[in-house]
């Protein structure tokens, strides 16, 4: 479809596509603490992950994500996507959320900051992004093959994040193919 029949408008979103990817051994997950150098979520843990560039993927680019950021490669797979409401009138992230199993490489720490298997338990008693975890309880008993889960995101008049997943009703079920 020509660029011009693409619908742009004030009132719909343009996405910036990012991914965050969890790493999964066992009930640890592999966190990111971010270098005391970064201007967003220094000192905290977050899940690994990045912008995706242009001509990429987005498979591709959490692949790249990962082996830039620790060294690791792994079978990774959609868990799920968030809207998130940027605050600007028409510009919004969508956020591919991967999880991550057999795991290949050798653990590095890079500029991004250090890297760490985090026990799920242990994440509430952690500096961590605001989302992450909600996240993890999300898909902490998701399995590869399982149907993705919907959300969207916001902060509210006091600056506090809104993480609203859509109810789980796969797709296929409400008559969608």
């Amino acid at each position: 479809m020509p660029k011009a029949d693409q619908g742009i408008s004030p009132d719909r979103y343009q996405f910036i596509p990012r991914t965050v990817i969890f790493l999964r051994r066992g009930d640890e997950y592999l966190l990111i603490k971010g270098a005391p150098t970064k201007r967003l979520w220094a000192g905290k843990y977050n899940g690994i992950g990045g912008h995706v560039e242009r001509g990429e993927d987005v498979v591709s680019a959490a692949r790249r994500e990962l082996l830039e950021e620790t060294g690791l490669s792994a079978d990774l797979w959609l868990c799920g996507t968030i809207t998130v409401d940027a605050g600007d009138q028409n510009q919004g992230i969508c956020l591919f959320v991967f999880c991550g199993e057999k795991i290949s490489g050798e653990l590095k720490t890079s500029i991004e900051g250090s890297v760490e298997w985090i026990r799920v338990q242990s994440i509430v008693q952690l500096p961590v992004v605001e989302d992450v975890p909600d996240l993890l309880e999300k898909i902490h008993g998701m399995q590869p093959g399982d149907s993705p889960f919907s959300a969207r995101s916001h902060y509210d008049s006091h600056e506090k994040l809104v993480l609203i997943f859509s109810p789980d009703h796969p797709i296929m079920d409400q008559g969608i193919e």
